[in-house]
């Protein structure tokens, strides 16, 4: 065990020997922490939290009361491989949200950035990869393998499938379920979500330049308006229109995946 002497470890907590704190954090009461755990400088734990598994989470995070942390995958595939989690910086995880560490057919790693908020109960599955500054929202699952770039939001009670891949600056409506990869910076809503438009609203709010904006707008329309297949509209979209945002989706559209896409409806 090596628990710096700078940190704050509640008489209550339980700490296994092996685990490495750094200088700065704080462990509340009843929490455990396993023999593997990494706890970066400035790390702090609320009260009843489990960290457990290959786990290392990055400075300046906070973790809140019963949530568990770096667990074993929910895969009956597993079969108690070694596998990781990674946490990135200043995250904000709330209230009973679980993250669990990866499998050997996934990778063996899930991985989160930073500068993320992971609200009270949402879950974090097994090999999923998470961008910096994503927000998922209160009782919201984002399974096994899925990737989720940067500046998503996942709205409420929403559910990401397995293989999902939702595109940088994207938002899903709350009670959605998504069942196929998002262009980025796509909206999706619906029980049955579908890609309904832009995230306007997300694209404004970072100061996206009103070109680039028209020229996505007008992308978009050729997509659920053009001739021909999703595929062959994306690739004549980059020929069309002139912005890095465009291209974006267009490559984003072209590259690998393991599901379909949600199209314009």
């Amino acid at each position: 065990m090596a628990v710096s002497q700078e940190a704050q470890v509640h008489p209550s907590a339980v700490i296994e020997d092996g685990a490495e704190i750094a200088a700065g954090c704080i462990v509340g009461p009843f929490c455990v922490v396993g023999s593997n755990v990494v706890l970066r400088s400035g790390v702090e734990l609320k009260s009843h939290v489990v960290v457990t598994g290959n786990t290392e989470i990055g400075e300046d995070t906070v973790v809140f009361s019963f949530s568990v942390i770096g667990e074993i995958p929910q895969d009956l595939k597993f079969k108690g491989e070694a596998s990781a989690l990674v946490i990135g910086k200043r995250n904000r995880i709330r209230e009973h949200v679980t993250m669990n560490t990866g499998t050997e057919g996934g990778g063996g790693m899930t991985k989160i950035g930073d500068d993320g908020l992971f609200m009270a109960g949402c879950h974090i599955a097994h090999d999923a990869i998470i961008g910096d500054r994503v927000i998922v929202v209160n009782c919201s699952a984002v399974a096994g393998h899925c990737v989720i770039e940067d500046d998503v939001i996942i709205g409420g009670l929403s559910g990401i499938h397995q293989w999902v891949r939702i595109g940088r600056g994207a938002i899903i409506g709350a009670v959605s379920m998504v069942t196929n990869d998002v262009i980025p910076y796509g909206l999706v809503q619906g029980p049955r979500g579908q890609l309904d438009g832009l995230n306007l609203v997300g694209l404004k709010r970072r100061g996206v330049a009103r070109s680039d904006i028209t020229a996505l707008r007008a992308a978009f329309q050729m997509m659920a308006q053009g001739e021909g297949a999703f595929q062959e509209r994306a690739k004549r979209m980059g020929e069309e229109f002139d912005s890095e945002y465009v291209d974006e989706i267009v490559k984003f559209i072209t590259g690998d995946t393991d599901r379909s896409f949600l199209t314009p409806g």
